[in-house]
């Protein structure tokens, strides 16, 4: 079980720290921009109306109802998918910026993304979505290097 951990969080390092710190700032710079852009908007904020309570935190009203519209196993559970893709933007953008659990944070974010471009944006054309086409990239590319040099992951597998 260690050694699976130790895989799963000791990051691919470049052979020059330049590249690593290049790779970190879009890291850096994406997952903040998907926890506060889109993440943040899927949890019900003080100043709006269309709240539902679901007991300790509140997701807002819309998003499930958003999610069950896509047909399927989606509208089977809509709660749940909506708190996994509320989740995984808004957790896992901020696990993604620190370097902090890198490729499990970038798996949730390309399931996410994927979903997110198939049945949300599809229909809307390639303008629409390029966002997620974006963050799936991002997420692609940070689900192989993991942190590099400048993440938690880094320094989590240097104590292991």
């Amino acid at each position: 079980m260690k050694s699976f951990l130790k895989k799963l969080i000791t990051p691919e390092l470049q052979k020059h720290w330049l590249v690593d710190l290049h790779f970190a700032i879009i890291r850096f710079v994406c997952g903040v921009l998907l926890t506060i852009d889109f993440g943040a908007s899927k949890f019900g904020m003080p100043w709006t109306d269309s709240t539902r309570n679901l007991g300790f935190f509140e997701v807002s009203a819309w998003f499930p109802e958003d999610v069950a519209s896509y047909g399927g196993i989606f509208a089977l559970f809509p709660v749940f998918f909506a708190w996994m893709g509320a989740f995984s933007e808004a957790v896992g953008g901020l696990f993604l910026a620190f370097g902090l659990k890198t490729r499990i944070a970038s798996f949730l974010i390309m399931c996410t993304m994927l979903v997110a471009i198939f049945m949300q944006k599809w229909s809307q054309g390639t303008w629409a979505m390029l966002p997620a086409m974006g963050f799936l990239w991002v997420a692609t590319y940070n689900l192989y290097l993991g942190s590099g040099r400048f993440g938690f992951d880094y320094l989590i597998s240097k104590k292991l």
